[in-house]
């Protein structure tokens, strides 16, 4: 999820005191890059703007220390979710390292293409594993109890919004809005600068862009997937009714080209003034208020809203994950604990600011008085939201799988692809919310009688 352009993927070898970059399209492999020999680590990773970051620091500071060279390739989300996906799942091990998330744990450690990281967490004890979130540490670790992946980052997810508009127009943010409050606010924010929506949602293509918060919409105004018994449920009133909702709220008050725009879109959009609010991943706030963000300071933060819930917020984590296949195992986890450390949020909080760090991820970060003294805004509402999700019941009804934003199986990001395609649809006007349901919930019942 990155301000980049999603057509074109990064590929950076670092070296130990310089850094070479090229723009390259399409998808060639990282070992094309490599400028090191047996000592370079591969790494396959998401474009978003903390990984660029990473690859910024890489060179001067993790491979001047330890002598491991680091071949990054760098593309956007649903880019590297395939590429990720291929090359794990044929253990071809031309990725030692790979940023994974929560979804995909199960699976990948059932099917056996994951190292498993107790033995090296437990004997690098500068890493501290007990300090990392005890929700993030439960969703990396899979059903045979064995850890699979270190967090880069934790996430939830919270509405964002201009305190200063609202103020302008006279407008209150509740401190735990409900959906509909929201979109009275949307309508009135409507147009209060020039150029200005009263809100960004996502609507791009995609099991992990606009299907990530339509879900936590459709959890809370009372809405599933599929029943216990695996029965598909994308035509009932509930169902239904939150994807009407989003759709008439996103074509009726959100951004331009709403269709194609994700994260990056919607963050491009709110630091840039172009929209009032904005609900999405807890990340995104680093970046609203880094140094030099011309919103910082602006921002206001309240829970994921919701209707028939407590809380609506998702539970993400973009981690580390290494491959089973990889030969370079000992320096794959060097880099892991780099990247995941209390160090590199220190070396990013002297560098880029400590409200820019990938926090969400360890307890210390928010006990930390230069952090909050940067995060104060977002900090506590992040830890909080985090904390409340619930992963095995999001809703009003028992769940047959774990998840937020996502059903935790594998065939979600076949059908979540899918189904995005025909709400991105709707959002785009090329048919009705009841038409794109009705032909999603074909796709749906197909993979509900596989499971049961």
């Amino acid at each position: 999820m990155s301000l980049q352009r999603r057509r074109r993927g990064i590929h950076l070898s670092v070296g130990a005191g310089t850094a070479a970059m090229a723009l390259l399209a399409g998808c060639s492999g990282a070992g094309a890059s490599s400028s090191g020999g047996g000592e370079a680590v591969n790494v396959l990773m998401v474009n978003n703007p903390q990984m660029v970051e990473l690859q910024k620091l890489t060179a001067e500071n993790f491979t001047k220390e330890t002598g491991i060279k680091v071949n990054f390739t760098v593309l956007p989300e649903n880019d590297v979710r395939d590429k990720i996906s291929q090359d794990f799942s044929n253990q071809a091990g031309q990725y030692d390292v790979a940023t994974i998330s929560n979804f995909e744990v199960p699976s990948y450690a059932k099917n056996g293409w994951l190292h498993g990281l107790d033995e090296y967490a437990t004997k690098d004890t500068a890493f501290d594993q007990n300090d990392i979130l005890k929700p993030l540490r439960d969703s990396l670790t899979a059903k045979d109890g064995k850890l699979y992946a270190e967090p880069f980052y934790g996430e939830s997810s919270f509405l964002m919004y201009r305190k200063d508009v609202l103020a302008k127009k006279g407008l209150t943010m509740p401190a735990k809005p409900t959906w509909q409050q929201v979109a009275d606010l949307a309508a009135k924010a409507d147009g209060a600068e020039s150029g200005m929506k009263g809100i960004c949602l996502r609507g791009l293509p995609g099991w992990g862009e606009v299907i990530a918060p339509l879900t936590t919409v459709v959890n809370t105004m009372g809405g599933t997937w599929f029943t216990q018994d695996w029965q598909a449920q994308l035509t009932s009133p509930e169902f239904k009714k939150a994807t009407q909702f989003y759709v008439d709220l996103v074509r009726g008050h959100g951004e331009a080209g709403a269709a194609q725009s994700g994260y990056a879109e919607c963050l491009n959009n709110m630091t840039q003034g172009k929209t009032a609010m904005w609900y999405d991943a807890t990340a995104g706030a680093g970046s609203l208020e880094a140094a030099g963000s011309p919103v910082k300071g602006k921002i206001g933060y309240v829970p994921a809203p919701v209707e028939k819930t407590q809380s609506s917020g998702w539970l993400y984590t973009w981690a580390w994950g290494m491959q089973k296949a990889s030969k370079k195992a000992d320096n794959a986890w060097k880099f892991i604990s780099w990247a995941s450390s209390k160090k590199y949020e220190a070396l990013v909080g002297a560098k880029s600011g400590w409200a820019n760090v990938p926090a969400g991820k360890r307890a210390s970060t928010y006990a930390n008085p230069e952090y909050r003294k940067a995060a104060g805004a977002f900090a506590d509402i992040t830890q909080q939201a985090i904390a409340s999700a619930n992963p095995q019941n999001p809703g009003v009804q028992p769940r047959p799988a774990a998840g937020i934003q996502f059903v935790g199986i594998p065939e979600f990001t076949d059908l979540g692809t899918k189904v995005s395609q025909e709400i991105s649809a709707a959002i785009a006007g090329r048919q009705s919310v009841d038409q794109a349901l009705a032909d999603s919930q074909k796709l749906a019942e197909k993979v509900g009688k596989e499971q049961q």
